[in-house]
């Protein structure tokens, strides 16, 4: 197990080299000038000013020197502070957020990961359970109904079903609003009183035994959540259902069955664990989808996370900020991804054996 994880743990410097260089051949379909805004907020307007910061940044420069210079920085010779360098976290200035790309994205971010953590479960475990339940009961009318649930779900486009529970629960019920906070709370939250602890809202508001607060935030979160979940439940639905039923297939269920097993323990203690193993890939990259930002989920009910963000910079073609928030997903996406690795391995020992 050891020696698996360290040979997961080496990978990762590669796949972030790989990263930084796709992102970075990106940027090079821009102009140097458009470049200068990984090192200046306002551009110049004259020519000459343009050509002083070109040579000052060395965006004329091989590409193999931009690289560098865009991985560690360059020292500015006026001011003398250090200037780009995304190994020392600067991505680069936000022109929809009018600040440095990192802070724009330590704003928003803990927003996405506020409704990551409160929808993941439901998505989840949720739709586990309905796989495993149609699976359990193939052929009959609650195996019928789920694939129904779940050819629906899976066709159904995010803004629309997005759209249809805003309209109900929203405009015609007036029971959860859209955005991230409602205005007596956004007031309770930036007073000097409230405590803020880890950057979430939900779990601040709790350690500071606001309820009120808690519940007016969870009440914005309803529906993007119910949106995530309907649409992932017909994925897991049916991963899930076909995973158990190659399971239930299997000789050692079939011998297991035949000890006078009770169904119940054989399907929860035989197949559902091995059935889980191509569940868990899909779980994991539906935490980084996620904690990446639902673009439009987020945009629909105007959801102030990092999708949305991204959404706005895409917009407005800001491309530097576009790029940082690739950036930054692709570092979650490879942490995640060797997490999911080494759940694998805990899961499957043959993962490990080989």
């Amino acid at each position: 197990m050891t020696a698996y994880i360290i040979r997961r743990l080496l990978l990762v410097p590669v796949l972030l080299f790989g990263v930084t260089v796709l992102i970075f051949g990106m940027l090079q379909f821009l102009t140097p000038v458009e470049r200068s805004a990984l090192y200046v907020r306002d551009i110049p307007k004259t020519e000459k000013a343009l050509d002083g910061i070109i040579k000052r940044y060395g965006l004329d420069q091989p590409m193999y020197v931009q690289y560098w210079r865009w991985l560690v920085g360059k020292e500015d010779q006026v001011t003398g502070k250090r200037v780009g360098g995304i190994l020392f976290g600067d991505f680069g200035y936000s022109r929809v957020g009018s600040e440095p790309v990192i802070n724009l994205i330590k704003r928003r971010f803990p927003n996405t990961l506020d409704l990551t953590l409160w929808a993941v479960l439901p998505v989840i475990l949720v739709g586990i359970w309905l796989g495993v339940q149609c699976a359990v009961h193939q052929d009959t009318l609650i195996d019928q109904a789920g694939r129904i649930f779940s050819i629906v779900g899976a066709s159904f486009p995010t803004f629309v079903f997005g759209l249809l529970v805003l309209m109900i629960f929203y405009a015609n019920l007036g029971w959860f609003p859209p955005g991230r906070l409602s205005d007596w709370a956004v007031i309770v939250v930036a007073s000097p009183g409230f405590n803020n602890y880890t950057s979430l809202i939900t779990i601040d508001a709790l350690l500071n035994a606001r309820i009120d607060v808690f519940w007016d935030a969870m009440r914005h979160m309803i529906l993007p959540i119910l949106t995530l979940a309907y649409l992932n439940w017909a994925v897991f639905l049916r991963v899930t259902r076909s995973s158990m039923l190659e399971t239930l297939r299997q000789e050692y269920i079939t011998t297991a069955r035949s000890k006078g097993l009770r169904e119940n323990d054989v399907v929860q203690k035989h197949a559902r664990p091995n059935a889980m193993i191509t569940v868990v890939t899909l779980a994991g990259f539906t935490v980084v989808g996620l904690m990446g930002g639902v673009v439009i989920t987020e945009t629909v009910f105007d959801y102030p996370g990092i999708g949305k963000a991204a959404a706005d910079a895409a917009a407005q073609m800001d491309v530097v900020t576009v790029l940082g928030f690739a950036l930054f997903n692709g570092m979650i996406l490879i942490v995640a991804n060797l997490v999911v690795d080494i759940i694998y391995a805990v899961i499957d020992p043959r993962v490990r054996l080989s």
